[in-house]
């Protein structure tokens, strides 16, 4: 409830901005969408409007869709859904869910790549996510 809302967005801040820092640095991951990193183009005023960055964040991996899919089917830990704001972390892929009625230049001009990934980071430990994220991760890479 909204007793704990403080204290929760700050454990989804923090995990969300350690697994994208994390992502922004994997050899299978092409870019990073989270306003907490530096190489975010509004990371700037991100920091002037906010506290924290929240616990969303997006991330494309190197081929398209096949490999986006290899990565979500390898998750054990991580749900796979499209729902937002839960304890725990979800993983969805917006180009066949929640984007799948846009035409590929709708998409195209919205961001959504075929091999882009939505995370909504829960509150589990951040290296659990990342061991789950690699599974997949990994894989595209050998």
């Amino acid at each position: 409830g909204l007793e704990t809302l403080s204290i929760r967005m700050q454990a989804h801040s923090a995990n969300a901005l350690a697994l994208a820092q994390w992502l922004e640095q994997h050899p299978a991951v092409v870019k990073v969408n989270y306003c907490g990193l530096p190489s975010h183009p509004q990371h700037e005023l991100a920091k002037q409007q906010q506290k924290l960055f929240g616990g969303v964040l997006s991330f494309e991996v190197k081929g398209g869709r096949e490999e986006a899919w290899q990565v979500v089917d390898a998750t054990r830990m991580i749900s796979i859904t499209a729902n937002l704001g839960d304890t725990k972390t979800t993983i969805t892929h917006p180009a066949t869910t929640t984007h799948g009625r846009l035409s590929d230049e709708d998409r195209a001009r919205a961001g959504i790549a075929d091999g882009l990934l939505r995370v909504a980071v829960g509150l589990e430990s951040v290296a659990d996510i990342q061991r789950d994220l690699a599974r997949g991760l990994d894989a595209l890479m050998g």
